[in-house]
């Protein structure tokens, strides 16, 4: 018998299905009220599609939430966040806490709904990842929800392709997301879809709620198109369920995508914002709070108590829990135990499969990383870096990425290792396409289901992947994010392919480091230090041009870019000191032999990461820029924007203050100041300007 057939209807019965699901509306409701902010229309409108959903699909074991095959739910639609937080709360889900086990307190009590979006709560405006157990990935932005989840699909089917063997299906889960109009109006959801389509993910499928209703009113003032017939185009499953109080037809849905193995699936879902409320259909009952008199009248429409607040009745919160529990306990507890024969018969395999849950990698990887000899001629720090890439990833199984449509470009395509297709799940290239703003999030996806993904482009397309970049950050996901053709060395491609201020802007965001390494030696450190990361993204900036590789026989280690920052070379009692990164690092180098020649006295610091340089201490900072010495020149074929920091008010920079232009390299670093001998001058300048 289908689950379809044992599905609830709603209606007016006192069942405490339909009790259970009035409850997740009345906690939203109230919640919001006492809050003063936020969206009480969508929880309560989709409340019976997440709770049938939930208890009657999901599997999930709310005492172990962190079960490695559980499946997903993502709520794509942020905003609802009310409609997750009671969800949590009554299927009992327990707290993971800070040492990675469950701590035995609930993950959303009572009390933490109470103080929704208030400080300090576990249940802010928006769904956080790592704040709030049970929470799968952050959902602010919309659309990204939509893009984590292809992700998250795709990662399933990596680690379902290299770790499940007969008899041990250790990894077949499903990644459930409820998106709406929103999603469906931002590109990145369209990008991701195409993506999944593509890659015909069965395991994933989109609950999209066509309510017709945003902040500012009806849909139809800018999207009336035909969202189905898109996805269909998509190459997905299209479903319909023409009310979302109609449980019995979403089972049916939900049963169809189960049965489906060859396309992922998207069920429409049509609703009406705030069902029950005589203004739910109203933009207000969406985007503010109710207000106390209308939810007097909803509550009454629903048999509800008027004035009760927070109100669960009794036995509500044990059937939720028993339900859910009662498939998920038994399915994580088979699961337990299979793994722990999987021990004994696939070692290795099991040895990895615990690094990989663990958030660590393969022992000794980083004994793998190639050692460059110095090379006056040298290579771009992109041919380096697929060098260093190709080593890790021959080490590393979890490393898994692409490009958008540029891995002959950006080096980062992994020879002798199969694409990730439709047809190999298993492979270890994976092809984005054109689509760098779904490849942003479709990697944090992966990294939130234990793999470690990397993406490529051109720097100056780091504009189209921005949001994913900033919510790897405040997730703390340690993806790798991989930039080449970094400055205005892209020469004839002109302005629109040279960046200027993309450094800066990828500096601001917090929690992401951004290392602009200077040679080979250099580029394989900062690879080292990214995939040491565990709880930050990464940001490698690479040039198309050649870089000198340094001679590290006279030169310092580069071993000194894990502290961001480090004197390269040095003179007795320094005059000043010249600050360098990327590709104008030897371009210093060359000027502080010149200077040398004639009797002045420099220090060359190479400065790659601000990030990991301003975590060090005061002492070692001090060390590498002495307060004492305050003429100060940086040089980077970028804007100038925070060099300030470490130039002083003593200081100068040679940057880019304009677009670039279109021509050889060699005519626009003369154009612009990028030369040994403007690097001379301005140095003899500012050691008299200092005296």
């Amino acid at each position: 018998m289908s689950q379809s057939q044992n599905a609830t209807a709603i209606h007016e019965d006192g069942s405490i299905d339909r009790l259970a699901i009035d409850t997740i509306r009345t906690l939203s409701m109230d919640a919001v009220q006492q809050a003063n902010s936020g969206h009480p229309g969508t929880p309560m409108a989709l409340a019976p599609v997440a709770y049938t959903l939930w208890t009657d699909y999901l599997r999930y074991d709310p005492g172990k939430p962190d079960w490695p095959n559980r499946d997903r739910f993502v709520l794509s639609v942020g905003h609802a966040s009310m409609l997750l937080y009671s969800l949590l709360h009554l299927a009992g889900v327990i707290e993971i806490g800070a040492d990675g086990t469950p701590s035995g307190v609930p993950a959303v009590s009572l009390d933490d709904i109470r103080q929704f979006r208030q400080l300090g709560s576990k249940t802010p405006g928006h769904p956080e990842y790592r704040m709030t157990t049970g929470v799968e990935t952050t959902t602010g932005p919309l659309g990204q929800g939509c893009g984590n989840s292809v992700g998250m699909a795709i990662a399933e089917r990596a680690l379902a392709a290299r770790y499940n063997r007969p008899g041990y299906d250790l990894f077949d889960h499903d990644v459930y997301v409820l998106c709406g109009d929103g999603d469906m109006m931002e590109g990145v959801s369209a990008e991701a879809a195409s993506v999944a389509g593509h890659l015909k993910l069965s395991n994933l499928c989109w609950i999209y709620d066509s309510n017709h209703i945003t902040i500012e009113g009806k849909t139809d003032l800018a999207f009336d198109e035909d969202v189905g017939m898109r996805f269909a185009a998509y190459g997905w499953q299209v479903l319909h369920v023409d009310d979302a109080n109609d449980t019995a037809a979403l089972s049916k849905a939900l049963d169809a995508f189960r049965a489906t193995d060859d396309r992922p699936t998207l069920i429409v879902v049509h609703s009406v914002i705030g069902w029950g409320s005589p203004k739910a259909g109203s933009a207000k009952a969406h985007g503010e709070p109710l207000g106390e008199e209308a939810i007097r009248e909803t509550k009454r429409a629903y048999g509800w108590p008027e004035d009760a607040q927070f109100l669960v009745p009794e036995g509500v919160a044990e059937h939720v829990n028993e339900t859910i529990a009662g498939r998920g306990r038994p399915a994580r507890e088979a699961w337990d135990a299979m793994f722990t024969r999987y021990r004994n018969d696939h070692p290795t395999e099991a040895e990895q499969i615990d690094q990989l849950l663990d958030g660590k990698i393969a022992d000794d990887w980083s004994d793998s990383l190639p050692v460059f000899d110095a090379d006056a001629k040298g290579v771009a720090s992109r041919e380096s870096g697929g060098k260093v890439l190709n080593a890790l990833a021959a080490r590393i199984p979890a490393l898994i990425g692409g490009a958008a449509d540029l891995a002959p470009s950006t080096k980062t395509d992994v020879k002798d290792k199969p694409s990730f297709e439709a047809g190999n799940y298993g492979g270890q290239n994976m092809h984005f396409g054109i689509r760098e703003h779904a490849m942003g999030s479709i990697a944090n996806g992966m990294a939130l289901s234990y793999l470690r993904p990397y993406t490529a482009t051109f720097l100056v397309f780091a504009d189209y992947m921005r949001a994913p970049i900033r919510l790897a950050a405040i997730m703390e996901l340690p993806v790798v994010f991989v930039f080449t053709h970094d400055s205005i060395g892209v020469g004839e491609d002109g302005p629109t392919h040279q960046p200027i201020e993309h450094l800066a802007t990828l500096r601001a965001i917090p929690g992401l480091d951004t290392i602009r390494p200077g040679d080979a030696n250099e580029v394989a450190e900062a690879w080292k230090v990214a995939l040491t990361h565990t709880h930050e993204p990464t940001a490698l900036i690479l040039s198309r041009q050649a870089i000198p590789t340094l001679d590290r026989t006279r030169y310092a280690s580069a071993e000194g870019l894990a502290k961001g920052g480090y004197v390269l070379a040095d003179s007795e009692d320094p005059q000043v000191i010249l600050i360098g990164t990327g590709s104008e690092l030897p371009l210093v180098v060359q000027a502080h032999e010149a200077l040398a020649a004639d009797g002045i006295r420099s220090r060359v610091v190479s400065l790659p990461s601000w990030y990991l340089f301003e975590k060090q201490d005061r002492a070692y900072r001090e060390s590498v820029l002495p307060p004492s010495i305050t003429a100060r020149l940086a040089v980077e074929q970028a804007g100038s924007m925070g060099w300030d920091r470490y130039v002083g008010s003593g200081g100068a920079t040679i940057t880019m203050s304009t677009f670039g232009a279109s021509a050889p390299l060699a005519k626009l670093q003369e154009k612009y100041g990028f030369t040994v001998e403007k690097i001379g001058a301005l140095a003899r300048d500012l050691i008299g300007k200092n005296a």
